[in-house]
């Protein structure tokens, strides 16, 4: 039985998912390790509400288990040392050059977990996939590390995570499925049903599926790419309804009542964002076209298009309606996360859209309850739409969302933020300049009510 884990990588992925096997297996001693230092002690800092990943939930879960069975350290040789099973958490970004820039994943922090594992162990360990990975990944780790020659065992399991921030407590303690892919070898077998018994703490044995390496990093890809199409799906038909008297949420409800289809992911939206969704498509588009699978790839291609369609139509739709010019405007962005409930900001809308708007000359004012000012201009920087300089005076950010909304010629939801229905809209649309705009990207405020404020609404998906 397994008594030492330890996961390269503190972040979104790596922090609850150890700290949730943690409080569900107290007999285990579980490590988490990075190499930024500032990370580590966020994750150690006494007061809960400075963790450096914003979970419902995942204070409480961290106050149970750490410093009983749940540590958080930067010496990464001595947990690998004392290891028994290794999860590999690190980030895997898209490519920004080389062979498959834009496309592939950029695997070189994998690689470097690997060279260090293999130079470290001592004994046998087992190797698990954690990260979000291209297929045959896990055939380079077994490589690397089968070269050391110091007669180390080492078995690479695949067990990609399917959490969805906000939400991401509920879903470990309630997966609706653990993915455990290995090689089909007595040692890989076993190790396996390792990995599942620790699971197996909480998770039903039956929602604890076992396949091949293949199998198991292509499906956490694919299952992605499904969700995202049905994103890209939906905001297509809200293009349509805007040109016609349908409505998008109407038709959402219509075709999520059909069995075969279901509810879930059919909002209309300024569309998906996150670390996962686009780079997985790319990931697969990139893999379809190296083995020369291009109609594969155009496919799925075309997902991403109509995402980035979709944030470009609701920029222009502000610029329209505001008189075919916003110079000089003032514009309030309300949220920048790129869904409610967490402070993840990668891929967001709100940095596409708000890129465009400064293109334009528009002052961007932005007000989100968990997004730092630092973390928007990091955002909007990485771009290098500017310089740095420009967008410090065209981005204005606040920490109080009336003082955002004052002034404005516009204001924007960019996330479904709870709290933004309940605002008081009657002061805003008072310290608002007439005529005082809308912009719903998330369809999250009744139009009926705000129309009768005196603002004028303009949802997505519907007139």
């Amino acid at each position: 039985m397994i008594k030492n884990i330890r996961c390269i990588g503190a972040g979104y992925v790596g922090g609850p998912t150890m700290s949730v096997i943690a409080l569900k297996c107290p007999e285990i001693n579980v490590t988490v390790v990075d190499l930024n230092k500032q990370r580590i002690d966020a994750w150690n800092n006494e007061d809960l509400s400075k963790l450096p990943i914003y979970e419902p939930g995942l204070d409480k879960v961290v106050a149970q288990a750490r410093g009983r069975n749940l540590f958080f350290s930067t010496d990464v040789d001595n947990a690998i040392e004392k290891a028994e099973m290794i999860f590999i958490a690190v980030n895997t970004p898209t490519k920004t050059y080389g062979e498959g820039k834009g496309k592939a994943a950029d695997l070189k922090y994998v690689e470097l977990c690997a060279r260090q594992i293999a130079r470290i162990a001592k004994t046998d360990k087992i190797i698990v996939e954690k990260s979000t990975l291209p297929v045959r990944t896990a055939a380079m780790l077994q490589t690397i590390l089968d070269s050391t020659g110091n007669g180390v065992q080492f078995d690479v399991l695949s067990n990609p995570e399917f959490l969805a921030e906000g939400t991401a407590v509920d879903d470990l303690f309630n997966a609706d499925r653990i993915l455990i892919g290995g090689r089909e070898t007595n040692s890989g077998e076993k190790a396996i049903d390792q990995l599942a018994d620790i699971y197996a703490n909480w998770i039903p044995r039956d929602r604890i599926l076992k396949t091949n390496l293949w199998s198991s990093e292509l499906s956490k890809l694919v299952a992605n790419a499904f969700l995202a199409q049905r994103v890209s799906s939906i905001n297509s038909i809200s293009e349509l309804c805007e040109s016609t008297e349908a409505n998008i949420e109407e038709i959402s409800k219509a075709i999520g009542s059909d069995s075969r289809i279901g509810p879930k992911f059919l909002n209309a939206s300024v569309g998906f964002g996150g670390s996962c969704f686009q780079k997985d498509i790319l990931n697969l588009v990139y893999i379809s076209k190296s083995l020369g699978l291009n109609e594969i790839a155009d496919y799925w291609e075309q997902v991403i298009e109509m995402n980035n369609h979709q944030r470009t139509r609701f920029a222009k739709k502000i610029i329209k309606n505001l008189f075919g010019t916003i110079s000089g405007k003032k514009i309030t962005l309300l949220g920048w996360a790129f869904k409610k409930d967490t402070n993840d900001t990668r891929e967001s809308a709100a940095i596409y859209i708000a890129d465009k708007l400064i293109e334009e000359g528009a002052i961007v004012s932005v007000y989100d309850p968990k997004v730092s000012e630092q973390q928007i201009f990091n955002d909007i920087n990485y771009l290098n739409s500017r310089l740095e300089s420009e967008n410090q005076k065209f981005i204005k950010y606040f920490d109080n969302p009336y003082e955002a909304c004052k002034n404005s010629h516009a204001i924007a939801i960019l996330t479904e933020w709870d709290e933004f229905i309940d605002y008081d809209w009657n002061i805003i649309f008072e310290n608002s300049i007439k005529p005082a705009n809308i912009f719903d990207g998330r369809n999250i405020l009744e139009k009926k009510k705000v129309q009768s404020i005196g603002f004028n609404y303009f949802g997505t998906g519907k007139i």
